[in-house]
């Protein structure tokens, strides 16, 4: 069973909370939050869900922290008044005798307020206290850990960091359920961002990575990491098309989103082939129809050759007229495909504009009215290549908007570093989705790093299976 944090933004990081009964540590340096976290952990506890809580201070007194969460639109006294609360300000040995105690203080609170949730404000301090043995705070904070699990209680302990660049894993790490850490850091020189990161959690997934957060007038708000703007017209009115791999059609929340433009970042030394492959394959299955302009390294025989792989047999796609090519270069096809081939090398810009409108956009809109949908994949690095840079960023977001109001799904590869930050920045900016595969070493990544819904994926390892699709994401 989860506990939620109070946190709309923590609880997805956690998969939906706290296992309940965990002992967790949340860290960080003064100024981080640590004590809003934790008292919104309770109040919410408290409001949202009726589970009354224990907020023990060993450094404020509690009328600071009621004036100080009285900012936020929390009433701790009337919480009090009504049984459902308890702030105390102890110290720290009092408290572990308390605690230790049969009957002590510790245990008549909690059964006072039939209490489900603790907060410990700090755990820093048991480091000098020796405890009745003569031993030192590690033993405290195990006794503290086996006492709050004995009572079932949700607990954050409240640990102080000057530095979060530590080498060595604190002790407190290894005994407690699960690490929350919150930092301040700069950020462009500009201005310094709230970071909170779960280094561990037992009993349940995790969002890996750090996630901005911002102490509002409500309290503290994160934003996870993997999720920006939703683009809500496309992610909520367009149907999902599979791609053929199916751990990415996980990370797009079903698959692509038809009628989308979607990126294909990537560089010379990553094999994209099966990715391509796959999703290519997946739309002729689909019944779409096929609009391809090939790469000058990218023959009509290398593609038949990797679409026998997923038993698609182009030559029949040719025959009945749901294939088609844009060809720049002047290579020989098979016979038969005569009228599948738009020979455009040697055109103008204005004049290959005019072919685009008066033939490719023609024939869209026709087989549109007949119920027919259409598939494009091509490589702009072609376009940037045979037509310039200012050719691409005048006419990609005029031909992407068209392919748009056609319900026409697109895939387009291209190298973002090759073409330069300033074209890299609007082809992103103008797409509605991008994927991300390069390679590190002896590996292959891939990272979905925009998405209609807004959803943007860790990185994933590219592993080679023997069947299809021939990938998979690990």
């Amino acid at each position: 069973m989860k506990v939620s944090t109070g946190i709309r933004g923590l609880d997805k990081v956690l998969d939906g909370g706290i296992p309940q009964g965990s002992a967790i540590v949340l860290e960080g340096a003064p100024g981080t939050g640590k004590t809003t976290l934790g008292m919104q952990f309770l109040y919410k506890g408290i409001v949202d869900h009726n589970e009354p809580g224990i907020f023990f201070t060993f450094e404020e007194f509690p009328d600071q922290i009621y004036e100080d969460m009285e900012s936020y639109g929390w009433d701790l006294k009337d919480l009090e008044r009504k049984n459902r609360l308890r702030v105390i300000g102890i110290s720290p040995d009092i408290f572990l005798d308390q605690m230790t105690s049969k009957d002590g203080l510790f245990e008549q609170l909690v059964r006072e307020i039939d209490c489900r949730r603790i907060v410990i404000d700090s755990i820093s301090l048991f480091e000098y206290l020796p405890d009745k043995t003569g031993e030192n705070g590690r033993s405290l904070l195990y006794t503290l850990r086996n006492i709050v699990r004995k009572f079932g209680l949700t607990s954050l302990f409240i640990q102080e960091l000057s530095s979060l660049d530590r080498r060595k894993i604190p002790f407190e790490h290894f005994i407690a359920d699960g690490v929350i850490r919150l930092s301040l850091k700069e950020h462009m020189n500009i201005f310094r961002k709230r970071t909170l990161e779960v280094t561990k959690m037992r009993g349940t997934k995790i969002n890996e990575g750090e996630h901005i957060y911002q102490i509002t007038d409500k309290g503290i708000y994160l934003l996870l990491a993997s999720q920006i703007v939703t683009d809500k017209y496309i992610s909520d009115q367009n149907e999902k098309i599979k791609t053929g791999i199916p751990e990415l059609d996980n990370l797009l929340g079903g698959g692509m989103a038809k009628g989308a433009v979607y990126m294909l970042d990537t560089n010379s030394k990553a094999n994209y082939r099966h990715i391509v492959g796959a999703i290519y394959a997946e739309r002729v299955k689909a019944g779409n129809r096929i609009l391809s302009l090939l790469s000058s390294t990218q023959t009509v025989t290398e593609l038949k050759a990797l679409m026998d792989l997923y038993g698609i047999d182009i030559d029949q796609l040719a025959r009945e007229k749901r294939l088609y090519f844009i060809e720049h270069y002047n290579r020989p096809f098979p016979a038969g495909w005569e009228g599948s081939v738009f020979h455009v090398q040697g055109m103008e810009n204005k004049d290959y504009d005019r072919f685009l409108w008066e033939k490719c956009k023609g024939l869209v809109k026709e087989c549109k009215e007949n119920h027919k949908d259409w598939f494009a994949y091509y490589d702009l690095s072609t376009i940037f290549n045979e037509r310039g840079a200012e050719y691409v960023l005048r006419s990609f977001a005029k031909e992407t908007a068209f392919a748009r109001s056609f319900g026409m799904t697109v895939l387009v590869l291209c190298n973002f570093k090759e073409v330069g930050e300033q074209a890299a920045s609007f082809l992103e900016r103008t797409s509605n989705g991008v994927f991300k595969t390069w390679v590190d070493g002896s590996y292959q990544y891939l990272q979905v790093t925009k998405s209609p819904d807004g959803q943007i994926s860790k990185p994933y390892l590219l592993e080679s299976i023997g069947q299809k699709p021939y990938i998979r994401l690990v």
